[in-house]
């Protein structure tokens, strides 16, 4: 909540506060950048959000109603606009002629928000699971959302997600760029540039490597270096790489798992997984 309250002097970074990364112009109007999210919304006396349909977007919707629910004074004032593809693509001039089904948000939009929230949250997975089984009409791109999401929990045949196999699949005999390989993850619209290049680090720096790097420089282990840690060359796949393309290994039994899966902290004692043919959930 810091980075949404007004500005003060716990905003010391670029980044604390929720309009930093805004331009300008688009706050002329209101006199100010140190505005806390609620007291613009105040200002208004309708707010329309706009909710794109990515995996990710879905969750900061399912986020942002439940933060507001508390507030019936600006939850009244609220409704929803479901895109079909991310806004950040167009010109503003071109969304501005958008012709979109506006919905009023209710009581059951807030309900299911908090609902969604609470389970994505939860220390495991299963409350997500349980959400398949509910009538989620109310924010329809949830429920694919969720799916998608649950794709990148570690499979129950290789203990990779959906886009950690979609980068290992991008890499051909001969050797591929990195940034190629990165541009697979592009496609499931889950993760940004730097989080799918900290999933592609993982598979290739470790105990027993998923991929190398052909060259003369090794893999870089500074944070810093990323998104731009391979300089050596190439990257091809190895005997265990080629093993879980073809789902005869596991990647969590050569190596150690850490990782989080919304509230759910993911390790080799704790690995839950998926089973995308059936679409279930495995406990560990």
């Amino acid at each position: 909540m810091i980075g949404l309250e007004p500005r003060s002097a716990r905003h010391c970074n670029v980044g604390d506060h929720w309009l930093d990364d805004v331009a300008r112009d688009w706050l002329k109007d209101f006199g100010t950048r140190d505005i806390g999210l609620f007291d613009l919304c105040a200002k208004f006396d309708s707010i329309e959000v706009w909710a794109d349909p990515r995996p990710n977007d879905q969750l900061v919707l399912v986020w942002l109603l439940n933060l507001l629910r508390p507030y019936k004074e600006l939850t009244t004032k609220l409704s929803l606009v479901h895109t079909d593809d991310s806004v950040a693509k167009y010109h503003p001039q071109s969304v501005a002629k958008w012709k979109l089904p506006v919905f009023k948000v209710t009581d059951s939009h807030l309900t299911t928000a908090g609902r969604a929230w609470r389970a994505w949250r939860a220390p495991t997975p299963e409350l997500c699971f349980d959400l398949l089984t509910k009538d989620l009409t109310m924010l329809p791109r949830l429920r694919s959302g969720l799916i998608t999401m649950f794709e990148e929990l570690p499979d129950v045949k290789t203990g990779l997600g959906e886009n950690q196999m979609g980068m290992l699949g991008w890499i051909e005999d001969d050797g591929t760029e990195p940034q190629e390989v990165l541009h697979a993850a592009e496609f499931r619209e889950v993760y940004d540039e730097r989080e799918a290049d900290v999933l592609l680090y993982s598979l290739g720096h470790c105990k027993a490597p998923a991929f190398v790097e052909l060259g003369e420089e090794p893999l870089h282990a500074s944070e810093e270096d990323r998104p731009h840690q391979y300089r050596g060359g190439r990257l091809a796949l190895t005997d265990l790489g080629r093993a879980i393309m073809a789902g005869e290994d596991d990647f969590s039994r050569h190596n150690p798992i850490h990782r989080w899966w919304g509230g759910t902290e993911l390790t080799n004692e704790r690995l839950w997984r998926w089973d995308p043919k059936s679409r279930s959930l495995v406990a560990p």
